[in-house]
This record gives C-alpha cells, sequence and structure tokens, in this order.
C-alpha cells in the first residue's frame, strides 16, 4: 500500500528543490530521512499512519527544542525549529480542538464507567487510539484529569 502522504512530502521535497528553498529542501530530507528509516531500514510497509508517527515524534521534538532554546535566549534557532514545525505540519491530521477532546473524553469516561481519577487508565485506555496522532497527549491528560471527580 502506498503512502499519499509520503508521495506529497517527495513532491515537496522536488518543488522546494526546484525553487531553491534550501532550508525548506534540508527540513524536508530530514523528514523524509526519519520516515525511511521508521519504515524501510525497520522492514515495515510506509503506510500513512507510519508517516503520521513520525512526524507527530519530530513535531514534539522540535516543542522541546523550542522550549529549551527560548529558555537560552537562542531565538535565532527558535525561529530555525519553528520554521521546520510549520513545514511538518502539512503533513499531519487535522488536530482536535479542546471542545471535540472533551466530547471524546465524555464519552470513553461513560463507557469506561470511570468514577475517580484512580480509574483515569480506563479512560485513557479507550480514550488514545481515538486520538492518536490528532491531539497532544498533554492537552489530552489535561482534559481527563479536569473531567473526572
Amino acid at each position: 500500500m502506498a503512502s499519499a502522504l509520503m508521495d506529497q512530502l517527495l513532491a515537496d521535497i522536488k518543488e522546494a528543490m526546484k525553487s531553491q528553498q534550501s532550508e525548506t529542501v534540508m527540513a524536508l530530507r530530514t523528514l523524509h530521512a526519519a520516515v525511511k528509516d521508521q519504515t524501510v531500514n525497520a522492514g515495515v510497509e510506509i503506510t500513512d499512519e507510519a508517516v503520521v508517527a513520525v512526524v507527530t515524534k519530530a513535531l514534539k521534538q522540535r516543542a522541546d527544542s523550542i522550549e529549551q532554546f527560548s529558555a537560552a535566549g537562542r531565538q535565532d534557532l527558535v525561529v530555525k525549529e519553528q520554521y521546520q514545525v510549520n513545514l511538518y505540519r502539512k503533513y499531519q491530521p487535522k488536530q482536535l480542538d479542546r471542545a471535540e477532546i472533551e466530547v471524546l473524553v465524555r464519552q470513553c469516561i461513560a463507557e469506561s464507567g470511570a468514577a475517580s481519577k484512580k480509574e483515569m487508565g480506563k479512560v485513557m485506555q479507550l480514550l488514545m487510539p481515538k486520538t492518536k496522532g490528532c491531539a497532544d497527549g498533554k492537552l489530552v491528560n489535561q482534559v481527563v484529569l479536569s473531567l473526572l471527580p
């Protein structure tokens, strides 16, 4: 099964090369290499799910880097990392907002019958497959904690 996201990534690399956008080419090639490392080199087929997983991981790494560079006063590196984040978001599914996550959390709480924060694991077990790649795990965790008594 071919990956439409991988095809899009390769097309974007070619387009960036044609328009001589060296920073974009470098960022997209880095993402492409990470996808290939996690799929082809690991003996796994390239699927959209695999690409989304790599993109999610890359975005999380960039967010951590931005936080550290900001704390160190390295605004030049923050700008570079933020540029990559903006590029990589194109290959990620639409992100759920807090209200959409709350709806899912309420459904999972009702489905699991969780009555307290001690039963958070039951809710998360049902919820994470529904939000994987579509929502930040920290935000999901905060919503679950806020809705459980």
